[in-house]
C-alpha cells in the first residue's frame, strides 16, 4: 500500500501533480482537498506516491488515519530522538506557551533562551561558550559560513572566503549550505556553477591522504576561511562514516594552518554516534558547531551556531561594521527554547546513551544477513544509525511501499536503505524493524538484483 488507490493511481494529474485521494476509503477531506495546492520536499510531483495521512503520534509509533500504524524507524529525520509527544517535552512547550509563546530577540532576551545557551556551553567541548540562535540546521550552517568569513574580515584578511568541503557531504538546502555540499555527485548536483565554489575533497582516510590535506592546506591558506565537515558520519550523502583518529588529524591540521574548524552536528548532535555529541569521540573542539534536528528532542524547529571565545571576540569593536548582522525573526523562539530545555532534562535523568549502546550492538549483529545478498554493497553500523547500502537503487517506490505493509516506516533514498530510530526504541520495536528491513531488502534483490 501507498496511500493511493488504484483509481486515484490512474487517474489523470490535476496540474503538475498526482491527482488528490478524493476517492479512497478512508482518506480524510484534508489530504484530498489540500494535496491539490501543496508542494512536497524531495518529490518529483508528477510521479511521487501521494503521501500517506497521519492522524496522530506517539512514543515511536505514527498512526495514520485509515487505522494503520507504523514503528517510525527514521525518528522523523533524525529529530524525535525520546520519541514523539514525550510528556515532559509536551509539558514545557504548553507552560511556556501560556506566558510568551514567542517575542523577537532583537534587543530583548528571555528566561528559556538564556538558560538553554548556559546549558549548552556545560555540556559542549570545552570552549564552545557563544551561542547564536536561529530556525533550522540549514541556516545555523549558513551562520557558521557567514561568521568564519567575516571573522577574517574583521582581522583584515580580506581574501579567507573559500570553504574545504568533503565528497559525500551534505550541509542543507539553502544556497550556502549547498555551496558546501557535495555539488558533484550529491542532491544538489544542478546547481554545479550557479553557486560560489569551494574546495570539494575526499574525506583522507590514510596517513598519505592525510598529509594530502596538509599540504593542500598549506599551500591555500591566504584563500581559507574554513574547513566544514559532518563528524564521523556524512549523513544525507549516503552515511559515510569515518573514525575518530581521522577527525582529530583534520581538527589538527586546521588548527596547524589557522584554519576555522566547523563542525556540523545537525544529525550527529546528542547522542546518535555514541557520545553526546560527535566531536567528544575525537577529543576535539571546533571553532564552529552548527546544531539542531535533536536540539528540541523533535518537538520544534531549532538551531544553533555556537562558537568559541577567539572566534566571538573578534567580532567585537566600537565599529558596527564589524558586528554580525545576522537576525532571523523566529531566532531564539521561547516555545523551542523550553523543548530544548526539556530535552536536556531528559538527557541528565535518562539513560539515552546506554540506549544508544544497546541499539548499536544490536544493528550490528541484525542486519549482517543482507550483506550476503545480490546487489547489497555494504552493511555498516555506527551508534544508533544502520545502513544497508545498495549497488544501485532500483525500485524505490516499491521498497518504500513494501515497508509500510510490513508496518515500519522507513524511506529509503540514494542507494541506501537506513535506520535512525528513536533513542528510546525497545528491543522488540528494534528488532521488528531490523527483521522488516532484511526480510524486504532480501525480497528486493530476488526482485531487483
Amino acid at each position: 500500500m501507498t496511500g493511493r488507490s488504484a483509481s486515484a493511481a490512474s487517474a489523470e494529474p490535476i496540474g503538475a501533480g498526482r491527482v488528490a485521494p478524493d476517492d479512497e476509503a478512508g482518506s480524510p477531506d484534508w489530504l484530498g482537498d489540500g494535496y491539490r495546492h501543496i508542494w512536497l520536499p524531495y518529490a518529483q510531483m508528477q510521479t511521487s506516491p501521494v503521501p500517506l495521512a497521519v492522524a496522530s503520534t506517539s512514543g515511536v509509533r505514527i498512526r495514520l488515519s485509515d487505522g494503520r500504524e507504523l514503528i517510525d524507524a527514521l525518528a522523523s529525520w533524525w529529530t524525535a530522538c525520546h520519541g514523539y509527544n514525550h510528556p515532559h517535552i509536551v509539558g514545557e512547550i504548553k507552560r511556556q506557551a501560556d506566558i510568551m509563546p514567542h517575542v523577537m530577540f532583537g534587543g530583548l532576551a528571555h528566561e528559556p533562551a538564556l538558560i538553554l545557551a548556559r546549558r549548552l556551553a556545560a555540556i559542549l567541548p570545552d570552549g564552545l561558550e557563544r551561542v547564536f540562535f536561529s530556525d533550522s540546521g540549514s541556516v545555523a550552517v549558513e551562520v557558521a559560513l557567514k561568521m568564519a568569513v567575516q571573522f577574517w574580515i574583521n582581522r583584515g584578511m580580506k581574501g579567507r572566503k573559500k570553504f574545504i568541503a568533503f565528497r559525500h557531504a551534505y550541509h542543507g538546502d539553502t544556497t550556502g549550505a549547498m555551496a558546501v555540499s557535495d555539488t558533484d555527485d550529491g542532491m544538489h548536483h544542478l546547481f554545479k556553477g550557479t553557486l560560489p565554489e569551494h574546495f570539494l575533497l575526499e574525506v583522507p582516510r590514510t596517513k598519505s591522504e592525510i598529509a594530502a590535506l596538509d599540504e593542500f592546506i598549506k599551500g591555500r591558506r591566504a584563500d581559507i576561511a574554513g574547513l566544514i565537515i559532518e563528524p564521523l558520519v556524512q549523513a544525507a550523502g549516503g552515511f559515510k562514516f569515518h573514525r575518530p583518529d581521522t577527525l582529530a588529524a583534520i581538527h589538527k591540521i586546521c588548527a596547524r594552518h589557522d584554519v576555522l574548524f566547523i563542525a556540523d552536528e545537525v544529525a550527529t548532535g546528542f547522542g546518535r554516534t555514541g557520545t553526546l555529541f560527535a566531536c567528544e569521540a575525537a577529543g576535539i573542539t571546533p571553532d564552529i558547531m552548527c546544531l539542531s534536528k535533536a536540539l528540541t528532542g523533535g518537538a520544534i524547529g531549532l538551531g544553533a551556531t555556537v562558537a568559541t571565545a577567539r572566534v566571538f571576540d573578534a567580532f567585537l569593536s566600537d565599529d558596527p561594521d564589524r558586528a554580525l548582522m545576522h537576525g532571523p525573526s523566529y531566532m531564539a523562539n521561547p516555545l523551542a527554547a523550553a523543548a530544548a530545555n526539556a530535552s536536556l532534562d531528559l538527557f541528565e535523568r535518562e539513560p539515552r546513551l546506554d540506549q544508544v549502546g544497546a541499539i548499536a550492538d544490536h544493528l550490528a549483529g541484525a542486519l549482517e544477513p543482507c550483506r550476503a545478498l545480490a546487489g547489497v554493497k555494504d552493511v555498516r553500523a555506527f551508534g544508533a544509525i544502520g545502513v544497508v547500502e545498495l549497488d544501485e537503487m532500483r525500485g524505490l517506490d516499491w521498497l518504500r511501499a513494501r515497508f509500510v505493509g510490513e508496518g515500519v516506516w522507513l524511506r529509503p533514498f540514494a542507494n541506501v536503505v537506513y535506520t535512525m530510530p528513536a533513542l528510546v526504541i525497545s528491543p522488540a520495536d528494534l528488532t521488528r524493524v531490523t527483521d522488516a528491513l532484511v526480510k524486504i531488502v532480501a525480497e528486493w534483490s530476488r526482485k531487483f538484483a
